[in-house]
């Protein structure tokens, strides 16, 4: 049985990380508590799901508004720990997601992808997501 959770406390945010570091490689273990804790600070969550006592899928979003689409649901990070994938743990957290959003009166759920990532965006489109949008990037 799966349990989906928020994560609060430094312990449970630290058990998200090696799931985290899977699609997030440059993230640092020592820094990764006070990372998120500082992000917090902004309006960012980090929930997860675990099974069997062990972190198995892992999502970093922010509820906001803007002038375009109103009040929304911003998915920062999703990723499925690469050996649990195919157990529909990532359809259970993304469901979680759009629960959330719909509980917080948001209009949409939305997120960028990576354009290497072709197995995400299968998923993406298997969960009904449209791809609605060019996202552009300046490095400074």
């Amino acid at each position: 049985m799966s349990h989906i959770a928020l994560a609060a406390s430094d312990a449970e945010i630290d058990r998200c990380f090696p799931v985290m570091l899977e699609l997030r490689s440059h993230l640092v273990q020592t820094e990764f508590v006070q990372q998120v804790q500082r992000q917090q600070q902004h309006g960012y969550q980090l929930v997860y799901l675990e099974s069997d006592d062990r972190v198995k899928a892992v999502a970093g979003f922010r509820l906001s508004e803007c002038l375009a689409a109103g009040n929304f649901l911003y998915v920062d990070d999703l990723v499925v720990r690469s050996r649990d994938r195919s157990h529909g743990y990532g359809e259970a957290l993304f469901q979680w997601l759009i629960d959330h959003a719909k509980a917080h009166h948001c209009e949409q759920l939305s997120l960028d992808s990576g354009v290497q990532r072709v197995a995400a965006h299968r998923f993406y489109l298997r969960q009904r997501m449209e791809i609605t949008s060019h996202h552009f990037a300046l490095k400074l």
